[in-house]
């Protein structure tokens, strides 16, 4: 038993730390790139509860002598909620991934409303955690306490991580069929569904130890599982960092830009996610747009007479310079970087 203690502070004290490394090498890259979004923001908070889980399972695993029952019962619960924090942030991390790679708005609305279901997931089993643990007796009194979560616990944890997982593998598969993308953009789906794929092989290792084991083993499981899912989230980042420096090339980021030719009027008029309004300005979007308008030019001439047969003046205009605005607009979008 003490070997296996011994190698459960060695996990959280490496794998973890390394994973948040890893992901402050992703924040910086995309920091000085200027490149920071959702998916950034939610793996950083991934890391923060992360460290609170090291923090919380090195209290549990040690001599509770000097450490009064209650907050012994407090640690582990903290253990137990912040395994999932770290989970379902890292899920919903990769889901924005999916998300800031994505260009229809259909599919991005369906993106969005994956991140809403992983949310409610979350908390679904953050209240199960609560309604297992205080309906047993004594295990709160023993000298190590943790609750014994059972089969219930590990049905909800198989069903949610395949579910989640399946979608985030499906997610980027699509994208791939969709569109037509650059090599870059390509890597980066490809390491999304790979990450995904050692994801669930990790978390369905956690959910048997649930099922088969409790104590040690079911806590390094654990841990192994948030080490990998801290990880994984950065490779589809760090990948791209990768290939882009090798490949020299700054535009692997994007979709290839596609085109769309409006005729001018006075309404606004909705395309994907670009909402344009003609003939008085463009509204900024999440797209980086270039419009061509030309502009063509005629010159008229204006004379007067002053010898006219009836003795009269008068003026006569042959034309005026005029300024003409074509009736269409080119317009070519390109997908913001990621």
């Amino acid at each position: 038993m003490a070997a296996t203690i011994g190698q459960l502070r060695i996990l959280l004290g490496t794998l973890i730390p390394f994973a948040c490394v890893v992901t402050y090498i992703r924040l910086y890259f995309r920091f000085i790139r200027g490149k920071l979004w959702w998916d950034d923001f939610w793996a950083f908070i991934a890391t923060l509860c992360g460290i609170v889980f090291v923090a919380a399972s090195l209290l549990h695993i040690q001599d509770g002598g000097n450490i009064p029952q209650h907050a012994q019962v407090s640690v582990y619960y903290m253990c137990a909620q912040f395994f999932y924090a770290v989970v379902w942030t890292v899920r919903i991390s990769m889901m924005f991934t999916v998300i800031r790679l994505s260009i229809f708005g259909r599919v991005r609305q369906t993106f969005f409303l994956m991140v809403a279901v992983f949310f409610a997931v979350w908390l679904i089993l953050f209240a199960q955690v609560w309604w297992v643990c205080e309906r047993q007796p004594g295990w709160k009194d023993k000298p190590s306490p943790q609750c014994a979560l059972g089969l219930d616990v590990a049905i909800a944890q198989l069903i949610t991580d395949v579910i989640s997982d399946l979608i985030l593998i499906v997610a980027p598969i699509g994208l791939i069929w969709r569109v037509k993308l650059q090599p870059g953009m390509q890597v980066r789906l490809r390491t999304v569904f790979a990450a995904t794929a050692i994801g669930t092989a990790v978390s369905l290792y956690h959910a048997f130890c649930v099922l088969r084991y409790s104590g040690i083993p079911e806590f390094t499981a654990a841990t192994l599982q948030l080490a990998v899912s801290l990880i994984v989230v950065n490779l589809p980042v760090l990948v791209a960092v990768i290939f882009r420096l090798k490949s020299d090339d700054s535009e692997q980021d994007n979709v290839e830009p596609f085109s769309t030719v409006i005729f001018a009027g006075t309404r606004t008029r909705k395309t994907g996610d670009i909402l344009t309004t003609f003939g008085a300005a463009t509204m900024p979007t999440q797209f980086d747009t270039k419009i061509n308008v030309r502009i063509d030019q005629s010159t008229k001439s204006t004379w007067t007479d002053s010898g006219a047969e009836d003795g009269s003046e008068g003026s006569r205009t042959v034309g005026s310079d005029k300024l003409e605005l074509k009736s269409f607009v080119a317009q070519e979008v390109y997908p913001r970087q990621d």
